[in-house]
């Protein structure tokens, strides 16, 4: 029996111990041609900077080189952080991808830094920079006016194009861990993906969710999406996936400004806190790891999927071994996804 549930990944690249980030780049290339092969409907990659732990800097560079190395799967950015660069800029490396591969590329926009704030900084200003007063919701507006103008620039004033102009642009997709992320998506009529990954916090995944569903229901000509990135362990048994799962943590730090953050370490937290010159706490949360044999967790995620009205669920599995993790996306595909 088919199950009206679109299975992704979102793979960020990790170097585990010992592993070098030419290894842990090269686990992210042979893990999208095998979800292709086994039937997942996206890969995407994350966007981190100054990390020793996850390797994608750069997901449009990444993105390309997916594509050439894949023949039909949807390859997109989960996400690329849009407050820190130019519309215009992203509008056109996305244009150029989806010139080379129409109908395959997804533009996941993420609202977090992808880093602490010293690489923040670095991203956003050069010395004689002028600071970029816009909010990340005008970024957001300026992006999807460049990626849908037409040859003569009629969806800009400016009429500024930013060429190539593919034949189908990029699809936009918000991420986010909290509810204002939802109504950014909702108010822009934008797919949501809530990356419970980064925030384990259920009773805002369920807070941001409802917030999504019930602002979009007002308008009759958007139709919402809904999706969860949730971190996922399968495994031959349910003891061997809690073996995976029960050490898997994220931290929030909250700054004096009642900014929060996700970082994976106490120890980066800490410096995480130092660099923002704020005052700081922060909490260690359990993943939240949905995690268990094949059809132990295909009937959690069936559960999840009717609970909170997503259609697309992104798997995010944490295991260090890349061959582990690699059984487990198999044994995942295997009990989710029904092969013509």
């Amino acid at each position: 029996m088919e199950i009206p549930l679109k299975l992704s990944i979102l793979d960020q690249s990790p170097a585990a111990e010992g592993e070098t980030a030419a290894q842990a780049l090269q686990h992210t290339i042979e893990l999208a041609q095998h979800a292709e092969a086994w039937g997942y409907h996206r890969f995407w990659v994350a966007e981190h900077h100054n990390s020793r732990r996850n390797m994608g800097s750069s997901p449009e560079v990444l993105i390309s080189h997916l594509l050439a190395r894949t023949d039909s799967i949807r390859i997109g950015s989960g996400g690329v952080m849009l407050q820190h660069y130019s519309p215009y800029k992203v509008a056109e490396n996305f244009n150029v991808l989806a010139s080379l591969a129409p109908g395959r590329v997804d533009l996941g926009i993420g609202r977090g830094p992808g880093g602490l704030p010293r690489s923040t900084q670095a991203l956003r200003t050069q010395p004689g920079d002028v600071p970029n007063s816009k909010s990340l919701d005008e970024k957001l507006k300026e992006l999807r006016q460049f990626l849908n103008c037409d040859a003569n620039g009629n969806s800009l004033s400016s009429g500024l194009i930013a060429t190539p102009l593919p034949p189908q642009p990029a699809d936009v997709f918000l991420l986010g861990t909290t509810a204002a992320s939802a109504e950014v998506a909702a108010d822009q009529r934008l797919p949501y993906v809530f990356a419970m990954f980064l925030n384990g916090d259920e009773a805002e995944m369920r807070k941001a969710i409802e917030i999504y569903h019930s602002r979009s229901c007002p308008n009759p000509e958007f139709q919402p999406r809904a999706m969860l990135a949730l971190p996922i362990i399968v495994a031959d048994t349910d003891q061997e996936a809690s073996g995976y799962a029960e050490n898997i943590n994220v931290v929030r730090v909250r700054l004096a400004s009642g900014r929060t953050f996700t970082v994976f370490s106490e120890e980066g937290a800490r410096e995480f806190g130092r660099q923002s010159g704020e005052d700081y706490t922060f909490q260690v949360q359990p993943a939240n790891v949905i995690h268990g044999s094949a059809e132990a967790v295909k009937y959690r995620l069936i559960q999840v999927s009717e609970e909170y009205r997503v259609e697309e669920i992104f798997a995010v599995t944490a295991i260090d071994s890349f061959q582990k993790r690699l059984h487990s996306y198999e044994l995942l595909g295997e009990a989710m996804i029904t092969r013509a």
